[in-house]
This record gives structure tokens, sequence and C-alpha cells, in this order.
């Protein structure tokens, strides 16, 4: 599926990953009362009948977004939690690279599935299935560096549970606002002074995603 939504069109034929792109897509963006196979046939500008290549039906496709959800954000974030790291600040910013990298994580998905969650018993299920697994990938993050469990446990749920708010806010802040509050933000979220080097690795790795202009938006 191209990036502009444009059906395919011609004679190219239409895989599994451009239909599971285009429900993605519609997911994100209308909801997922708005995933349906006439609907993503137009976008592709494809027959219906194609569609059943690869999927039994709509329920089909529904679980294949719920799965490749699973895959990418929660499998990314408990992966970034578990990544080794010198200090405790190191693995917060391993942990928020998250929010850097679309790559490792969609926070567009991750709000698009919350939403599908108030209208599905399955996907509410999935989803606190999935934020356990997140906070306990964090609280053992914690651990690592010699936290008791139970601050452990409310460490990790700080941090997890602010980002989820911090996004749903939509601040409109500049990445240099952001930044400038790093050193701040991991002083309480660990309770201890940041790291400098892993600050500064941290910066330079937001670079790499973050092009500022000379009044610090992202471009």
């Amino acid at each position: 599926m191209p990036e502009d939504g444009k059906p395919l069109g011609g004679h190219i034929k239409v895989t599994r990953e451009d239909w599971l792109a285009a429900a993605l897509h519609v997911l994100i963006h209308d909801g997922v009362d708005q995933v349906k196979v006439l609907t993503l046939s137009a976008r592709l500008g494809v027959s219906r009948s194609s569609f059943y290549w690869y999927f039994g039906n709509r329920q089909d496709l529904l679980d294949a977004l719920l799965d490749h959800w699973q895959n990418t954000n929660t499998a990314a974030l408990i992966a970034q939690a578990e990544t080794p790291a010198r200090t405790v600040t190191a693995a917060i910013c391993n942990v928020h690279k998250c929010v850097v990298n679309t790559e490792l994580f969609d926070t567009a998905l991750d709000f698009a599935v919350r939403d599908w969650a108030r209208r599905s018993d399955k996907v509410r299920r999935a989803l606190d299935l999935s934020d356990a697994r997140r906070l306990a990938a964090l609280a053992e993050m914690f651990r690592r560096y010699d936290y008791p469990r139970s601050e452990a446990e409310a460490r990790a749920r700080v941090l997890y549970f602010m980002q989820i708010g911090y996004d749903l806010a939509q601040l409109g802040e500049t990445p240099q606002q952001r930044l400038r509050f790093a050193p701040d933000y991991l002083q309480v979220f660990t309770g201890r002074d940041p790291d400098p080097e892993a600050l500064e690795d941290f910066r330079a790795y937001t670079a790499q995603y973050w092009t500022l202009d000379e009044d610090g938006a992202r471009t």
C-alpha cells in the first residue's frame, strides 16, 4: 500500500502485507469500525475477492492487526526494557527510544488499540495482558539496579503511565523542549542523579530521528 493511501491500480498483485498495511492505516486514522473489506478494497483498487486469498473473513484480519500490534509495540518496549545498560539512566533512555523511533513503537497504533478496546472485550483482555507484560518488564528493569520490589513496581507504573498520559495530552512541544526536561524527568523516574554520558548518548540518538529547525521545531 503506498504511503499516500492511493490505490495501487493496474495489474499489481496485492499481497497480504498490502491488505494489512491498509487496515492498519484505517484503524489508526478512522477507527476499527471502518476496517471493512469493501473500504480496504477501494483503497487498494482491487476486488474484494483478493482479500479472501489471505483472510477467511474480517475477524481474521482484525486478529492479524492485534497480533501485529503485540509483535511490534509490546515486543519492542519489552525488548528495550531488557536491553543491558550500565546505569538505570541508560536503561530508561533505552526504553524512551520507543518514543523517538516510530519504527520501534507506533504510538498512534497503541492509541488506536486502546480505543478499540472500548468496543471489544477480547481486545480489552489483550490490552490488559499487554500492559501487564510491559509493566513487569519495566519493574524488572528497575530491579536490576537494586530497587526494592515494591519501589521497582511503583517506578515502573510512574514511568509507563506518565508516558501514556503525556502522549494523550498532545502538548505540541518541540523536541528541544522535551529534551530540556530530560535530566529532571530522569531524576524523578529514578530518584538518582542522571548519568551524563547516557543522557548525551540519548540526545545523539534523538538527532537521528528528530531534525530541528532554528526554532527547535521538528522537521
